[in-house]
């Protein structure tokens, strides 16, 4: 039956007595009041009787139960009723002929009972008691259903927060309604430039073509014409497309529509209008809150990824195309730079390749943390590199100067760079390293070995060591990378290190190929942008 529906003739009372006369008595008071009756003359039967109805899916709402029957006591069968999950929610009223004192009454409430009745009593008291009971115990079940929604919703949102790209979110929110409600559910984020993101509880394969999308889409954009907050509209199964519930099969729907704080990006959360059982006032109002929580977390990611476009445009207008690199006879020159994943925060990556006095310079480096403010520092640090490299190309003299202008300038900003100042006349190499993974050298004959050298990070204003010296020789390729290549959550950056080595000692000749081998090899879905300088002299 249908534990919403308050009438007292939707209410089954099971009747336990061992004696006939009583639960003949018992029952047509209660029948005369429109109960349904369910009698019984034991514990045993009891129990057994509540085994097929659980079944049926038919429980009683109330169980009137003698404290004296021939197997067990009242009391007992009560408690063995509580210990059971699928009967410990059923009203226990515990009823005697004989005088029984407060010990006993404190018994059958400390057993799990919810009244006591001293029989026989008026039918009014009857029937009074066993509508307390029945009230009691849907007012439980009604508190009950809340806090498993507000489980599930509380679950749904921290779900929605961590979405990474709208997408996920989208999903993510479809997965929480449908548990929400127990039907299919699906979800639309419609981005500020008309894109459409969409998110099922279903397979993505069962959803309907672009067209339906594309009507998805309008639709939307008609329904959030002057409109703010949250609001729920219902749309006629003509006007919905087919198949986005059930393959090939059009249904009224129930729309939640909710927008971010800018109120340009509606988050649509759509579920069939008509299913059975009808929706409870609590699923709509979990359904509210969902739309809500998802249109903020919208609001969020739209944010950061229209931040990231400017950081990655940014990135992409000062590191020079390769063609646009300084060109020298003597000097080969290959660079590669890969954006982390669509779904990853913007790095502060950075290469150059400089003409000094004094050689050909060339840098690779990282600024610290991933955000637009990394992305413009390490512009910063690029524009500084190219000019105090006019002047003076010692590695040692740079990296200070670049030390001192982060300290002036960004003091809270740290930073990452390797130096190599080459002569390519003579192949002498002078090497200095800020904190950032030393040059690897791969020589001819599949041998490859990283330099030795190290100082500390840019922008803490540390004394920093003499360069390191060394000659390439014509066919040695020299290789400079960022972290964003090997660094791996939860593998030792020295192994990544040595995995690096062995793959470069065994790549094909030419810088190119060295470069393109190594992105093949540990360049896919990086968490962190991915800048490479390769350079041979000669």
């Amino acid at each position: 039956m249908d534990g919403y529906d308050k009438r007292p003739g939707a209410t089954t009372v099971l009747v336990v007595d061992d004696v006939a006369a009583n639960r003949y008595a018992m029952g047509a008071v209660l029948r005369r009041a429109g109960h349904r009756v369910v009698p019984v003359a034991s514990g045993g039967e009891a129990l057994v009787e509540l085994d097929a109805r659980l079944h049926d899916g038919a429980l009683p709402d109330v169980a009137l139960v003698d404290v004296g029957l021939p197997d067990m006591s009242g009391f007992e069968l009560c408690r063995r009723v509580r210990a059971r999950p699928s009967t410990a929610t059923l009203p226990v009223v515990h009823f005697s002929a004989a005088a029984l004192g407060p010990r006993d009454r404190c018994r059958g409430l400390d057993a799990g009972g919810d009244a006591y009745l001293t029989v026989p009593a008026e039918p009014q008291e009857i029937q009074a008691v066993v509508r307390a009971a029945v009230r009691g115990a849907r007012r439980r079940g009604d508190f009950e259903l809340l806090a498993h929604r507000l489980t599930l919703l509380s679950e749904t949102i921290v779900t929605v927060q961590a979405a990474r790209c709208p997408s996920e979110l989208a999903d993510s929110a479809a997965m929480g309604a449908a548990r929400l409600t127990g039907t299919e559910a699906v979800v639309f984020v419609l981005g500020p430039d008309g894109t459409l993101d969409t998110g099922t509880s279903r397979s993505r394969l069962a959803l309907p073509d672009l067209s339906a999308h594309e009507e998805v889409t309008r639709l939307i954009g008609r329904l959030a014409q002057g409109r703010t907050g949250v609001h729920s509209t219902v749309v006629p199964a003509p006007l919905w497309p087919a198949g986005f519930f059930r393959p090939g099969r059009q249904d009224d729907a129930r729309l939640v529509l909710a927008f971010t704080q800018e109120r340009r990006t509606p988050v649509c959360i759509a579920t069939p209008a008509h299913r059975t059982p009808p929706p409870r006032p609590v699923d709509d109002v979990s359904l509210l809150r969902l739309a809500q929580a998802t249109a903020f977390a919208a609001g969020t990611l739209l944010m950061y990824q229209a931040e990231r476009h400017i950081a990655l445009t940014l990135q992409r207008s000062f590191l020079p195309e390769p063609r646009r690199l300084p060109e020298l006879p003597d000097v080969d020159l290959v660079v590669r730079y890969v954006p982390a994943s669509r779904d990853t925060e913007i790095g502060g990556d950075f290469y150059a390749a400089v003409r000094t006095p004094s050689g050909f310079l060339t840098a690779v480096g990282d600024v610290a943390g991933h955000s637009l403010e990394a992305a413009t520092v390490m512009v910063e640090l690029r524009h500084a590199l190219r000019a105090y490299g006019v002047a003076d190309g010692d590695p040692r003299a740079l990296a200070e100067r670049l030390d001192r202008m982060l300290q002036h300038y960004h003091p809270e900003v740290t930073a990452t760079v390797c130096l190599v100042l080459a002569d390519p006349a003579t192949g002498r190499a002078r090497i200095a390293n800020a904190g950032h993974i030393p040059p690897l050298i791969v020589r001819e004959g599949g041998q490859a070995e990283y330099v030795k050298v190290c100082g500390p990070l840019l922008g803490l204003g540390l004394d920093r060591p003499e360069p390191t010296e060394l000659r390439l020789a014509p066919t040695d390729r020299l290789l400079m990378i960022t972290d964003g290549l090997i660094e791996t959550r939860g593998v030792d950056l020295a192994v990544s290190l040595d995995q690096l080595r062995t793959a470069a000692a065994e790549a094909p000749p030419g810088l190119a190929p060295l470069c393109d081998t190594l992105l093949r090899c540990f360049g896919h879905d990086r968490e962190d942008d991915i800048a490479m300088l390769a350079l041979r002299l000669g």
